[in-house]
């Protein structure tokens, strides 16, 4: 078994019996004839010295084949890397808009512009408008007269708030007449619409205007009111300019308010007066019946012809 083993089938009688150990040296070498032919017909001693020279010389190789993997691999991902960035190109970063001046944006809003601050416009509880004191205080009766409100006029109560003046023009103007209540808050105009039902006016109609235009029908109007408003009204040009499409020959625009800066609820006359000329009216009159402290004052204006 043991010979089996180690050298394969007994041999046959007559046949000399090879050493064992040159039998295991040949064994290894046929190994290595098997695996390299240019081993071929060295002697088996010297097969095995080949085969660990070469094991040498493919450890000694080793290092420079893995040397030049890592730097095959490092070329292709800088390649891979640099085709990308050439096929994305960097994207300037996006800055804030810039804002050019009104006259490159529109030549009449520079025109419009104002040099002075404007009030925020009044949000909160509209029950101050309803002091039963108002009407003796403001003489409102008057300032119909003046503005030649009567039955069948159509009026415009811009900046009507609480319809505090709409509900006044309105008994005036009767059934024959309409007053338009213009508001930029939605809430207001609700309010508006709300109270004229209520007190059975149904002559009045609430607009919801913007702070530019007062949205109001062509040659619809006889006279016009702007009472406490005209310091919160962001473009008072632009919106003066535009109601007066909405003006009949002969229309009446009357402002009452109080002295001021203008960014303190208020605003000086002399600065109304000027404001309203450029829209393309003319100062018709001024009064100071209005509010027996002398701050406030009510100007009337008609299209400049």
């Amino acid at each position: 078994m043991d010979e089996q083993r180690n050298g394969g089938e007994r041999p046959e009688s007559g046949t000399k019996t090879p050493n064992p150990s040159s039998f295991d040296d040949a064994r290894r070498g046929d190994d290595v004839s098997e695996g390299d032919g240019a081993l071929e017909g060295l002697p088996v001693g010297a097969g095995e010295e080949a085969r660990d020279g070469e094991r040498v010389a493919a450890d000694d190789r080793r290092p420079s084949s893995l040397v030049l993997k890592i730097f095959l691999g490092a070329a292709a991902t800088f390649w891979l890397l640099g085709g990308a960035l050439a096929f994305q190109q960097p994207r300037p970063a996006k800055s804030p808009r810039q804002q050019q001046p009104a006259s490159a944006q529109s030549p009449a809003r520079d025109a419009d512009a104002l040099d002075r601050p404007v009030s925020e416009p009044y949000t909160g509880s509209l029950s101050i408008f309803e002091d039963p004191k108002r009407d003796e205080k403001l003489q409102v009766e008057r300032v119909m007269d003046v503005l030649r409100i009567r039955e069948g006029s159509a009026v415009a109560d811009i900046g009507a708030g609480s319809g505090w003046f709409t509900v006044r023009a309105a008994r005036r103007v009767g059934d024959t007449g309409v007053v338009f209540a213009v508001e930029i808050n939605p809430e207001y105009v609700s309010h508006i619409e709300r109270r004229a039902k209520t007190e059975n006016l149904p002559r009045v109609r609430a607009v919801l205007g913007r702070e530019d235009d007062p949205v109001l029908p062509d040659a619809s109007v006889d006279a016009v009111l702007l009472l406490k408003t005209y310091h919160e009204i962001a473009e008072p040009v632009r919106l003066m300019r535009n109601l007066r499409k909405s003006l009949r020959p002969g229309a009446l625009v009357g402002i009452i308010d109080r002295g001021g800066r203008g960014d303190d609820h208020g605003l000086d006359a002399a600065k109304v007066i000027a404001e309203v000329g450029r829209a393309g009216y003319s100062l018709v009159e001024q009064h100071d019946f209005v509010k027996g402290d002398g701050m406030d004052y009510f100007l009337v204006f008609g299209v400049r012809d």
